[in-house]
């Protein structure tokens, strides 16, 4: 069901200096702290092109987009960034620790094209929901240099691991042609494969997968409606994707932790009477008890955590679970009902903020920058699969793969 492409990709050369100043975080995990630092470490850095800075002086003839388009047809020009001889895939292995347990993974997966199909043909399935505003931005960037500088991050199932046992194959045989540590003390090896016979066999084992995307869903919903606008446009059929077996050791999901603010006259004791209603609430000494609590596996009840602003407690929140996601019960039960915070501000993420890490979550709470943190543990592939391939879609921020697909380490430019 995947049709999948060999390509020639764009990198680097030698001539752009170190690799380390010149890849980046995908653009939507850029803060403006983070753009600073890349736009400080190299003239070269991709953040010029995928996230550029916007200026108060900027027109429709010289603004973010046309800079970034600028950049990349000079960067070429220059030899800055080379397209390589041969279409291949690329083999792209993560060796990372976890936050929190310090755990240490390896993520193998593989760059290539994928077709841009709708989502009705039943091929790429999406597990969110996309805002019109990050699309736009996109759309314009991917009109003006008509290229994709970050890959989209999809999962296939392969019980087996027959692609997994070639990228293992070709990873211990030879050198990488690229390799990157990021801020997050990730490292990333990239290695090239071209053989004809070995493309070819991985095309076919692929043929038959079904696509979900763990990350990229408004760049997918991107590059569709641009093939759509440009029927005649070749290169604009395929997306650039990392494919990476959902099956494998490596592949993990970390929860996204939520911080609640600035709610008027917030009162935690009237919030648990509500909770009550729906949860059996229980008082914990702190968040070490609540880790421990968690490493006793059950699949039959939703466990919340819940710490609230200058206390060093921790309450947790148990039902029974009833096919329910725990984050889809968390925003139902706790942030609409409990809180009266409506879907429509947690979508504009009003009140509501984003965090990694129990520990981070903790530790705002505890330092007052926030009023109240729902902890959570991590979404299972399994609940990701089963809402994906189902038709279904999970609330924004259901799952966080970590690490996340580093920018600019392969490009797809589209040119016929």
């Amino acid at each position: 069901m995947a049709n999948i492409f060999p390509f020639q990709a764009y990198r680097y050369s030698p001539k752009a200096g170190d690799l380390n100043h010149l890849v980046t975080q995908p653009y939507d995990k850029i803060s403006p702290r983070m753009q600073a630092r890349y736009l400080s470490l190299s003239p070269y850095n991709l953040v010029r092109i995928i996230l550029g800075e916007r200026r108060p002086d900027d027109t429709d003839a010289n603004n973010t987009y046309t800079r970034a388009a600028a950049h990349f047809r000079e960067w070429i020009e220059q030899g800055i960034l080379e397209k390589d001889d041969r279409p291949g895939f690329y083999v792209y292995f993560q060796e990372f620790e976890i936050p929190d347990s310090g755990e240490k993974l390896v993520r193998k997966g593989f760059v290539g094209l994928g077709a841009v199909e709708e989502y009705s043909a039943g091929v790429v399935h999406r597990h969110e929901q996309t805002l019109s505003g990050p699309k736009k931005d996109r759309q314009m960037l991917l009109e003006h240099t008509r290229a994709h500088c970050g890959q989209l991050f999809m999962l296939y199932p392969d019980r087996e691991g027959a692609v997994d046992r070639i990228l293992d194959e070709i990873a211990s045989s030879r050198q990488p042609v690229a390799q990157v540590k990021d801020e997050y003390g990730a490292v990333h090896r990239l290695y090239s494969i071209t053989d004809p016979a070995r493309l070819e066999q991985m095309r076919l084992i692929m043929s038959d997968k079904k696509l979900l995307i763990a990350d990229g869903h408004h760049r997918y919903e991107t590059a569709l409606a641009f093939k759509n606008q440009r029927p005649v446009l070749e290169d604009a059929r395929a997306v650039m994707m990392t494919f990476v077996n959902m099956y494998s050791p490596g592949l993990r999901i970390l929860a996204t932790h939520r911080l609640v603010s600035g709610i008027p006259n917030f009162d935690f004791e009237a919030f648990l009477r509500s909770a009550e209603e729906s949860f059996a609430v229980h008082r914990l000494d702190s968040p070490a008890a609540l880790k421990q609590l968690w490493e006793q596996l059950n699949s039959q009840s939703i466990r919340i955590g819940a710490a609230v602003s200058n206390r060093n407690d921790v309450w947790l929140l148990t039902r029974l679970r009833r096919r329910d996601l725990d984050v889809k019960v968390l925003h139902e039960e706790l942030i609409e009902k409990a809180l009266g915070i409506s879907a429509e501000a947690v979508r504009e993420e009003k009140h509501i903020g984003y965090v990694r890490g129990l520990d981070a979550a903790f530790q705002a709470v505890r330092k007052g920058e926030a009023q109240l943190a729902f902890l959570l543990e991590p979404t299972t592939i399994d609940q990701v699969a089963g809402t994906s391939f189902s038709g279904g879609v999970m609330p924004q921020k259901s799952t966080d793969f970590y690490p996340k697909l580093l920018s600019g380490l392969t490009i797809y430019r589209l040119e016929r």
